[in-house]
């Protein structure tokens, strides 16, 4: 997660939301990582996560992402909870909650639904209030 606040921090240069994740496979080795690129990109699926899979899976050379660990600062939305199951994750693993648009829990629980053929395990609240305190710094400065 450490590594995950990091890359959330270096989002904060871009004027992006500062939201991070890391990618691990079962030794703990890093396969891939991201930040929140939408703003800096113009991409509407520049997610932390996104950017973060979309490394892993160029590294191993596939899209399934066994035997994998995303991590990532805040719980991600629909579309990011979506792209974990697709890419068959073993575990998720987030820290801080988005009660307005978490889809691990919180508004939604994508990654538990029942009707989804894969359903990665979730570790939730890891490092939350570093993660939290991050974000709030972020829109404390934007509402000034």
């Amino acid at each position: 997660m450490r590594a995950a606040l990091a890359e959330a921090s270096a989002a904060l240069h871009t004027g992006d939301v500062p939201i991070g994740a890391v990618v691990v496979d079962g030794s703990g080795a890093v396969l891939g990582t991201g930040r929140n690129v939408r703003e800096r990109d113009a991409d509407p699926t520049g997610h932390a996560e996104v950017v973060a899979l979309r490394q892993a899976a160029a590294a191993r050379g596939e899209w399934r992402l066994s035997g994998c660990t995303l991590v990532v600062t805040l719980e991600p939305c629909t579309m990011c909870a979506g792209a974990a199951v697709l890419a068959r994750i073993d575990r998720l693993v987030f820290g801080a909650y988005d009660d307005r648009a978490g889809a691990v829990g919180s508004l939604w629980d994508v990654v538990r639904d029942r009707r989804l053929n894969h359903r990665p395990e979730v570790v939730a609240g890891v490092l939350a209030v570093e993660s939290t305190a991050l974000l709030d710094g972020f829109f404390a400065g934007r509402r000034r």
